[in-house]
């Protein structure tokens, strides 16, 4: 009886403790038409009906089971504003609130949303929705920085923000205490329960914070995949001594899985990273030994000898079977796919075991809206909270509420206020005296009263317009003093007293009509304004006289000039774009503009046409040298006769003004005798495709190098995209249109010349623009091209990158014919060492290729909808470029306190022996290498206590005699 006794007390303490938790507990059902209880939990749900007065209620047509918190969602408006739910909290209480999205059924012209979640001005994560019918879930533990935080919905970049549940879990004593909590949010990236019965999660009640661990039997993409083989799951029905730091479930620590082989491997994606993380590892002996039977294991890096002797033993660290060990590294540096390996010791006859892990990201904490200036704002909501338009959150970050403009300074600074008409009533807030950053104020159209609040600290207000409201009282004599004020509206007001003899002065605007009680304090203004009214007069006499000057000379010289271009070309039609010709001398090259270029000119340059250095769907391209030894590259069009003479100046017109450091310039044009030239600036290095698929080995490409020249094309594509209006599709993207100059940097070509095609073949359906192996599979359905066009032939200039293969080839692929099939099959194996390109393989970062095949899949979806824009493509090819380098940017925070120095030197050593392991692995490319790849972060979970610590490096220089774990 003793011996349960330690386990009913803390049982008791936990009971009760979890019936004050409930009563703590917020569970928002977002779009909910009434309140309810939940019947697997018991915990109570509210209808945000009361709470959120924005968005609309969806009924969601596959709701997630019987639950009843999934069968209605809120949708918020596409807009520019912020949706926010606002939460009561215990200033300086540690908390985890949650969110969770379900879309349902795509309806008919629905597109799969994405958004942007923030908790407070903090960005939290971005919500992407690919499968309708999951639960996605995002948590984040935090410190309460005040009594209240929000939550918001914003930044839609497709479909619309929604919402279907929010919850917030108070925490007991010091858990998830860390020495950065002060800077630093804790945003969940895996809470996982190994040798789960089943797939459902575990929860409250079994957890009274309410925390979901979730089993280790969920199927995703990239999730817990390279499992070794011999994995088996137990479990037992045993108490679980769980009193310590973090206080997982009993039910969760009752099951685990245990390498009956000897090794436990897995490999995750860990979303939003690498970053830098708090790891923690939940072991507890749940079985029962024979008298010479142990269980030890020690992590163990592929391919390198042992280089460290810690070694776990559940049974010995915990002080007993059935307790909790819970090692832990309070800052680790993890990349984005984590893969991690735990290898039973030769003296032992068990193999490892793993019960739980949890592993968050540290979430730097964003500045809010200055203080003072939020007081002031949020003093409007009790003038009249009806008509002032509040958004909730912060007032000025991510997105300013619709009434205000901010600065970009930290923390921001409100710089304008826009509350006309908007029938406030009430005096003007006395904290206006505050917001000295404030640059315009419009109190107009209200019925404001009482006299005007000291403003004499607004040293940058330019603009007031209080006009038209009941205001009293004179006008203090500071507003004629005020250094920026530029203008001032007073006019059907009320008040009285003399007007300062500063805003009589005609330095600044002022309009006071219609208030009786007003009055001037002499004469002298109005001779004033007369003199300033006729000197005013004068000097728009001046300007008018020399405009007319000026426009004559003008006229004269475009005749001129005109007279002069019909004596350089033999056809009256031909016009250079600018209005003048440098057919005879000037600088032909002058940045911004396409220049017209004589046939003559172009044949001396060329010698003639004579040196052909590509061709195209469009023509031949050949190499010239201008008279001032620019040198150039002259495209030729196959069939100029098919274009009007009008449209294709136009075209160039139009092609002249596209400008951007990542697509080739256009800077020049010739239309003479039949014949459409278009001159391009000559780029050496020649095209993307002879380097990847070139044997030489003078034009191979490293990783980043690579990773560079995909950035820089996806710039220019995103560019096309977004930054031309309208909108340019490329149609025709591929490896033989990115060009590379001197410096190895990328240029899209040929970006125009596409459409110019294709408007000569709008009567023939069947003719489909682009190259075989990168033609969009939706465009033989719709005989459109879109944007998402463009993303799918870049997707599979990622795959060439990567493995150096053409897109189509038998030789390569058999069967298949195709890349992207090709490399699909093999990445949904966790294979992406088969797709490398052989010169790559043991000189990279295994993540870093990752990370670009993921977005590379993405982008050849079969439907364009699931792919993703331009833009999210640089940010996975940025992300893949830190990872190989090392992350050198990443956030560097201090090793926590609490751990002892031996600790800081294993992971250094570490550290070492990561660098040091892909670059022996050349010889070594088996399939399975990802299974067992160990990363940084979770070398803690081996971290023993002093006593069991002892730490070295053994590093193994004949590799090759090593070998693999099975």
């Amino acid at each position: 009886m003793a011996l349960c006794s330690p386990f009913l007390v803390t049982l008791l303490l936990l009971s009760s403790y979890a019936v004050c938790q409930l009563e703590e507990f917020v569970s928002i059902d977002s779009g909910g038409t009434s309140n309810y209880t939940d019947k697997s939990t018991g915990l109570a749900w509210v209808s945000d009906f009361g709470i959120m007065k924005y968005g609309k209620p969806v009924e969601v047509q596959n709701p997630n089971g019987n639950k009843v918190q999934y069968q209605r969602r809120r949708d918020f408006p596409i807009d520019n504003r912020k949706y926010c739910y606002t939460l009561s909290t215990e200033e300086r209480r540690r908390y985890l609130v949650r969110a969770t999205f379900q879309y349902g059924s795509l309806d008919d012209g629905d597109t799969y949303p994405q958004f942007q979640l923030y908790l407070d001005a903090t960005k939290w994560g971005t919500v992407s929705i690919y499968d309708t019918s999951r639960i996605y879930v995002k948590e984040i533990i935090f410190r309460a920085p005040s009594n209240s935080i929000d939550v918001c919905m914003c930044c839609a970049t497709t479909g619309s923000p929604f919402i279907s549940t929010l919850e917030l879990r108070p925490l007991n004593l010091s858990m998830y205490a860390t020495d950065f909590e002060g800077s630093f949010f804790l945003k969940v990236a895996a809470r996982i329960n190994f040798g789960a019965p089943n797939k459902d999660a575990v929860r409250y009640p079994d957890d009274p914070y309410d925390r979901i661990w979730e089993s280790d039997l969920i199927k995703r993409q990239n999730y817990l995949v390279g499992v070794a083989p011999g994995t088996e799951r137990i479990n037992t029905t045993k108490n679980i001594e769980i009193e310590t730091r973090e206080y997982p479930p009993v039910k969760v620590m009752q099951t685990a899985v245990v390498g009956t082989k000897g090794v436990l491997s897995y490999r995750l994606n860990l979303e939003d990273f690498p970053g830098n993380a708090r790891a923690y590892a939940y072991f507890a002996e749940i079985e029962d030994f024979g008298k010479n039977e142990t269980r030890k294991f020690k992590l163990e890096q592929p391919y390198i000898a042992d280089y460290s002797n810690a070694v776990v033993n559940i049974a010995e660290n915990a002080n007993g079977s059935y307790t909790l060990y819970e090692p832990s590294y309070m800052n680790v540096s993890l990349e984005f796919v984590l893969s991690f390996s735990f290898v039973k010791t030769r003296d032992s006859t068990k193999g490892p075991l793993l019960n739980a892990m949890e592993i968050s990201k540290y979430v730097l904490i964003a500045s809010k809206t200055d203080k003072q200036d939020s007081n002031f704002v949020n003093a409007f909501y009790f003038l009249s909270a009806a008509s002032v338009p509040k958004n909730e959150g912060d007032p000025c970050v991510p997105t300013p509420w619709e009434w205000v403009n901010c600065s970009n300074t930290t923390p921001p600074r409100i710089t304008k206020i826009n509350l006309s008409r908007r029938n406030l009533k009430g005096e003007i807030p006395l904290e206006l005296n505050n917001m000295e950053a404030l640059t315009e104020l419009w109190l107009d159209g209200n019925l404001l009263t009482g006299q005007l609040p000291d403003m004499s600290n607004l040293i940058n207000l330019k603009i007031v317009h209080l006009e038209n409201n009941k205001l009293t009282g004179p006008l203090p004599s500071y507003l004629g003093s005020l250094p920026s004020l530029q203008a001032l509206f007073i006019q059907n007001n009320s008040f009285s007293g003399e007007i300062p003899a500063g805003l009589l002065s005609g330095k600044i605007i002022f309009n006071y009509d219609a208030n009786p009680g007003l009055h001037r304090g002499n004469k002298k203004h109005f001779q004033l304004m007369l003199g300033i009214s006729i000197g005013v007069l004068l000097v728009l006499l001046i300007l008018f006289l020399t405009s007319l000057v000026l426009l004559h000379n003008l006229r004269k010289k475009t005749s001129q000039q005109k007279r002069d271009e019909k004596g350089i070309s033999g056809r009256s039609s031909t016009k250079p774009l600018t209005g003048y010709s440098f057919a005879r001398g000037g600088n032909l090259m002058d940045e911004g503009t396409a220049y017209y270029i004589t046939l003559s000119e172009l044949k001396e340059a060329t010698n003639n046409f004579s040196k052909k250095i590509g061709k195209g769907s469009f023509g031949s391209v050949y190499y010239g040298k201008m008279r001032d030894g620019k040198e150039v590259a002259v495209k030729t069009m196959t069939d100029p006769s098919s274009h009007g003479n009008q449209q294709f100046v136009n075209e160039v017109a139009l092609l002249s003004r596209i400008h951007h450091r990542n697509l080739v310039p256009l800077i020049g044009y010739c239309e003479e005798e039949y014949q459409h030239i278009l001159v391009y600036e000559y780029m050496h290095n020649g095209t993307l495709r002879d380097y990847i698929h070139e044997c030489s080995s003078q034009k191979q490409l490293d990783w980043l190098a690579r990773l560079r020249i995909a950035e820089d094309a996806a710039k220019g594509l995103e560019y096309l995209h977004t930054g031309c209006n309208p909108s340019i599709i490329h149609r025709d993207v591929k490896t033989s249109n990115i060009l590379l100059d001197i410096n190895m940097r990328a240029k899209v070509s040929d970006f125009g010349l596409s459409r110019l095609a294709e408007e000569d073949l709008t009567h023939i359906s069947s003719v489909a623009r682009g190259t075989v192996g990168y033609l969009d599979p939706e465009y033989y359905a719709n005989q459109q091209l879109t944007e998402k066009s463009d993303v799918y032939s870049f997707g599979v200039v990622l795959l060439e990158l990567i493995s150096g293969k053409k897109p189509v080839s038998s030789e390569d692929y058999g069967p298949e014919m195709n890349i992207v099939h090709w490399a699909r099959s093999l990445i949904r194996k966790g294979d992406v060492i088969s797709i490398m390109d052989p010169s790559l393989i043991g000189n990279v970062k295994s993540e870093s290729v990752w990370r670009v095949a993921e977005i590379g899949m993405q982008c050849v979806e079969q439907h364009g909808a699931s792919r993703p824009r331009m833009q999210e493509v640089i940010l996975a090819i940025q992300d893949a470029s830190k990872i190989e380098k090392g992350s050198e940017n990443q956030l560097k925070l201090s090793s926590s306190s609490g751990h002892n120095l031996h600790e800081k030197h294993y992971l250094q050593a570490f550290l070492k022996l990561k660098a040091l392991t892909l670059q022996m692995l050349v010889s070594h490319q088996q399939d399975n290498f990802f299974s067992f790849h160990i990363k940084v972060g979770f070398v803690h979970f081996l971290l023993l206590s002093p006593s069991y610590l002892h730490l070295y490096t053994a590093l193994l220089t004949h590799y090759s005699q090593h070998t693999f774990i099975s």
